[in-house]
């Protein structure tokens, strides 16, 4: 329902809009640079170093049993100096072991920029605390029926407030902790949490009252009550988590491990019964030959990548804005299976706009459009000001000049009489609901036409909005016609869903409409299906309906009433202008309080595990590759029929083996942009998605080692005294 009462216009409506497609912008604006930046790759060589601690690698089964190896063949060649192959094959297998580390510590390095950017928007604000009516810390917030703007004021650091405490922030003010405003409205600067530079309005008794510790305010007064302990800060659990600190493995990375440990493993104990066969047959093989062949056998491809694969995907996240708690949630994120998205702000652009100007019978659409424009005036609401401007743009009605309104009586909008209206040189015009409309002409004893709420009723069922407009004049009153509202379904949305649909998705609309107008707009933006008239309960009741299913399901939400379903939800993305409750209840939080990105945060999580499969499939793939460069190698002397699997005619056994292992190390290098970065993700069935990596990975993974190895063995064979 429009309203005559003037509406400050909410600044964040025109810049808290999502980073443009592509954007590298985190926290705080931060920007990740190139994937092999030297800056970066010097500054993450020594955390590549300190990973070298067998405490740590040992968290990585494959890469432990290479840096043994590498300890093993180190020892061999400094008791036999003189062995150049043992001390190539010895430093190519450290070289390995620092390209898995470095991987690692250029994925963590990414999020440390980002959290150095936050830790310089952390301050060490002074705090002015309410000791009144506030009974700080109380957590009650007016104490004994005083309002929470009453009492005296303290000044006190803000490492010393508590949960419940009282604050007044005016402008130039910086929040000292993170809190609900409870009084008063105000614009405030969250560049250095969002990067956005314009301010953004926070205000109390609605869904974006949680301002956030760090934040400036730069207009106005209000009052915050704090919801965390120094220390506990939003931007402190940012700092830890893009920084890695808090990043803890995710079931589906524990079962990789599990089963890399076990590839390994089986390897391990394959390549220690080979030397006794070997010494049957005549051919005793060196430690150190035996080494490479363990380290080329072993997935150590993936070994080295999976930690790096994990980080990314939370950075990558991070650079859209979106904070994650866990990995966990990236994951689950991308196995989604039902999406629950709000239709207002999400599907819908939010605000109703004037479609139509629909007559009576007796009038025209003119008079409907004239008598709407006149009483939308000084209607400073969205769909107030898409009335003024729809009869402007269809029926070249100009706006009237102030001088004409001199004499204008407004009559605002209220809970009660639901119309709106002017009263102007003894013409009275009304618009509203049509029950309000139509009672109010009856009551003047108009005429009301037959059709009209007809004409109302069939709007609604479309999936708008009727407004009636009426006029009095010295002829009497009548209604004129009927303003169609339409909630505008937002460009694309149909597309995206249809690419949803085919990926195994099911879209759930929520809406507290009618089921009629709920109906009509799922129709319209093309979702499976919806649920009208929505409370907390229905919510939590259709998260739990689908969650039995064996389904996961994803939500977004701002409101302390999305709480609940949130938790719930196996993706709950909290906004970060909600409050306080949706923030905790959530999994991941959207900084630029987004709700379409909920989308974009499912592509990332199937981005990420699709990653992660398809080196997988391509470590695997290598392995069976290098065995026939290093098997036939070992033992084509003792048995020279085997010299018929040496399919890529390598130059010596010893070039064999050497071209192997350089190759392993080298193809570690080769693929960290591709873990940093995503297999690029298009919308397909699971099927689908497995065909083409096998096609592309499981293929690739086969033919590449061919190619690399043949290739760095002819250089090789250009050494003097080796080939």
């Amino acid at each position: 329902m429009s309203t005559t009462t003037p509406v400050r216009p909410a600044p964040e409506d025109a810049h808290e809009a999502p980073p443009s497609a592509g954007g590298r912008r985190g926290p705080g604006g931060a920007v990740g640079g190139g994937l092999f930046d030297p800056g970066q790759l010097l500054r993450s060589l020594p955390d590549a170093l300190r990973k070298l601690d067998p405490r740590v690698m040992v968290k990585s089964p494959v890469m432990f049993v290479v840096e043994v190896g590498s300890v093993v063949t180190t020892g061999l060649a400094i008791a036999d100096p003189g062995d150049w192959f043992g001390w190539v094959i010895t430093a190519w297998l450290w070289l390995t072991v620092l390209f898995a580390n470095l991987a690692e510590a250029v994925a963590e390095g990414r999020g440390k920029a980002q959290a150095d950017t936050l830790r310089r928007a952390r301050t060490d604000a002074v705090a002015r605390r309410l000791t009144g009516g506030a009974e700080g810390g109380s957590g009650t917030g007016s104490g004994s029926g005083a309002a929470p703007g009453d009492g005296a004021e303290e000044t006190v650091a803000g490492t010393e407030l508590r949960v419940g405490d009282l604050v007044v922030c005016e402008a130039g003010d910086i929040v000292p902790g993170d809190g609900d405003v409870v009084e008063g409205v105000a614009s405030v600067d969250e560049s250095a949490i969002t990067g956005e530079s314009a301010p953004v309005v926070r205000e109390s008794g609605g869904d974006r009252s949680a301002v956030t510790g760090g934040t400036k305010v730069l207009s106005d007064r209000i009052v915050v009550r704090i919801t965390t302990r120094p220390g506990e800060t939003f931007i402190d659990r940012m700092i830890s988590l893009v920084e890695g600190a808090a990043r803890q493995k995710t079931p589906n990375e524990i079962a990789l491990n599990i089963l890399l440990a076990s590839l390994t493993v089986i390897f391990l104990m394959a390549v220690v019964t080979l030397q006794p066969f070997a010494v049957y047959a005549g051919a005793e093989q060196s430690l150190v030959v035996l080494a490479a062949l363990l380290v080329c056998l072993i997935p150590t491809t993936i070994g080295a990548l999976l930690s790096a694969i994990g980080i990314a995907g939370m950075d990558r996240l991070v650079q859209r804005n979106v904070l994650a708690t866990s990995g966990r949630a990236v994951e689950a994120a991308g196995d989604v299976s039902t999406l629950l998205l709000d239709k207002t702000g999400t599907i819908t652009l939010g605000n109703r706009r004037a479609a139509a100007f629909v007559p009576v019978r007796g009038a025209t659409a003119a008079e409907t459009a004239d008598a709407a424009q006149l009483s939308s005036l000084a209607d400073e609401t969205p769909e107030g000001r898409s009335v003024v401007v729809l009869a402007k743009e269809e029926y070249g009605l100009r706006e009237r000049h102030q001088g004409e309104l001199e004499h204008a009586e407004w009559v605002p909008f209220t809970a009660q009489t639901r119309m709106s209206g002017v009263d102007l040189d003894g013409v009275k015009v009304r618009k509203g609901a049509a029950g309000s409309v139509i009672a109010w002409v009856t009551e003047r004893g108009g005429t009301v036409a037959e059709d009209a709420r007809a004409l109302a009723e069939e709007i609604a069922e479309a999936g708008g909005t009727p407004l009636l407009v009426a006029r009095e004049d010295a002829d009497g009153a009548r209604v004129l016609g009927v303003i169609h509202l339409k909630d505008v379904v937002k460009d694309g949305m149909r597309e995206r869903f249809t690419e949803l649909r085919g990926m195994g998705i099911r879209t759930v609309m929520i809406t507290g409409d009618n089921p009629l107008t709920a109906k009509a707009i799922a129709q319209e933006a093309g979702v499976d299906d919806f649920l009208a008239e929505a409370t907390p309960e229905d919510k939590m009741a259709l998260i739990k309906r689908e969650q039995s299913g064996g389904r996961l399901v994803a939500m977004t939400g701002d409101g302390t009433n999305d709480a609940p379903a949130l938790a719930q939800a196996d993706v709950g993305v909290a906004m970060n202008t909600g409050t306080s409750a949706a923030k905790e209840a959530g999994n991941m939080v959207d900084l630029d309080s987004d709700p379409t990105k909920l989308i974009e945060i499912v592509e990332i999580g199937k981005q990420l595990l699709i990653t992660r499969g398809a080196l997988t499939t391509f470590s695997i793939a290598n392995d069976v590759a290098k065995y026939f460069a290093i098997i036939p190698a070992m033992f084509a002397v003792a048995y020279p029929g085997l010299d018929t699997l040496n399919i890529m005619r390598l130059a010596s056994p010893e070039s064999a083996i050497l071209s192997a292992v350089i190759f392993n190390a080298l193809v570690i290098v080769a693929l960290v942009p591709l873990a940093l970065r995503g297999v690029r993700y298009r919308p397909s069935s699971a099927d689908r998605l497995l065909r083409r990596n096998l096609a592309v990975y499981g293929l690739g993974g086969l033919v590449a080692p061919f190619v690399g190895i043949k290739l760095i063995d002819l250089l090789i064979t250009l050494i003097p005294g080796v080939g």
